[in-house]
């Protein structure tokens, strides 16, 4: 009987631990999810109001009127208010339990930086400066693509030199709400080392609005060999319409184009090419007889392309302001000199008006000094006396 008694003590002690074990699993698990719950209203909100201040900025929408102002306030407070009652310790220290829950999310008012899989996020124009910061070699390596969102296009094209070295491995770009708004701006894609996909969202991109952009973008990006535009495979013949819609636009841009801008703007090796080519003709850079065959054999078309370049509105503002100030300098040179060039007028005018009156007093004078032929001899000699003292 008293083995009975035990044998059930023991299944009884049993169960209990067998239940307790499951309710603390039970327990981490239901705090994993309110874990990730909070991450996920973290970063909602982040995004909603990177979104509301992108819309500020771009003046599309303007600020929302103060009763919706109050309706997202009150929805923030009430999210905030849930997450509390939920798990009130994650609250007290969110920023420190989210960094601790998640790895490659670093959450902020203004920007966000997600990788997601093979996909880098940066949401807002903070976010770029994540770009500067040392990535592991397995993270930086994994990224194939990468998407801007909420950020203007002119403030990403200073950090797209930076890709080629950071992810050495992406080959898609995607753009959201990035004020893409010219096909110039295309150009600036030029300088990727490697770009096999290009995705331009219509929001925020009016750019996409144009009939023939996806014609300039193969165009321009032709020593990419892009495959998919938008999703949509790239074929041979979007190709050759490219090149008959704006071939003509890089001949144009280049013809006039000086050897040492051309220069300026080939590497290394192709500036071989084309010296080697030239000093085969014996010909001087400059010359202008066969230049386009020149150009061509160089593998023209892409160095013709390269003189479609973009320059961004900060840039433009500098070459404005650089222009001005030739501008002036020109202006207040080319005025001095005509200021000199008219007193020089002036004073030739009054010669000539006093220099009969002035020839006469000169001769008169001259008459009278050597009319004593003694006395001019000696002061000669007296003058040459005293040149040599």
């Amino acid at each position: 009987w008293m083995q009975f008694v035990q044998l059930g003590q023991r299944r009884k002690l049993s169960g209990r631990r067998i239940a307790s074990v499951a309710l603390r699993k039970e327990e981490e698990r239901r705090r994993e999810s309110h874990k990730q719950t909070l991450l996920k209203e973290k970063k909602r909100l982040t995004i909603s109001n990177i979104a509301r201040q992108w819309e500020n900025q771009q003046n599309r929408f303007g600020l929302l009127p103060s009763s919706q102002e109050n309706n997202k306030e009150n929805e923030s407070c009430q999210n905030n208010r849930s997450a509390a009652y939920l798990f009130p310790e994650e609250t007290r220290s969110l920023d420190s339990l989210l960094s601790k829950a998640t790895q490659g999310l670093s959450v902020l008012d203004s920007h966000l930086v997600e990788i997601d899989g093979d996909t880098l996020y940066l949401y807002g124009a903070g976010a770029l400066e994540s770009l500067d910061r040392n990535w592991s070699i397995h993270t930086a390596g994994s990224v194939a693509t990468i998407a801007f969102i909420f950020i203007d296009f002119d403030e990403i094209v200073p950090v797209l030199p930076k890709l080629k070295i950071k992810f050495p491995n992406s080959l898609h770009l995607k753009f959201k709400e990035t004020s893409l708004v010219t096909l110039q701006q295309f150009n600036a894609l030029a300088h990727l080392r490697r770009l096999e996909q290009l995705t331009v969202e219509a929001q925020g991109n009016p750019v996409v609005t144009f009939t023939l952009w996806k014609y300039y973008v193969l165009f321009r990006l032709s020593h990419f060999s892009l495959q998919k535009i938008n999703g949509i495979e790239v074929t041979q013949n979007d190709m050759v319409m490219a090149e008959r819609l704006f071939g003509v636009l890089a001949c144009v841009a280049s013809s006039d184009m000086p050897y040492c801008r051309l220069l300026a703007l080939l590497g290394d090796c192709r500036k071989k090419q084309l010296c080697y080519l030239l000093e085969a003709k014996g010909k001087k850079f400059g010359s202008t007889s066969e230049d386009d065959n020149d150009r061509r054999k160089l593998g023209g078309e892409n160095a013709s392309r390269s003189t479609l370049n973009y320059t961004t509105r900060d840039s433009q503002t500098e070459k404005l302001e650089e222009m001005k100030d030739r501008k002036n300098f020109c202006q207040s040179y080319i005025q001095g000199l005509v200021k000199e060039a008219t007193d020089i007028n002036l004073k030739n005018e009054s010669l000539q008006k006093l220099w009969p009156q002035m020839f006469i007093e000169l001769v008169k004078d001259a008459v009278i000094e050597i009319r004593n032929k003694d006395s001019y001899m000696k002061l000669c000699l007296q003058r040459i006396a005293d040149q040599k003292s």
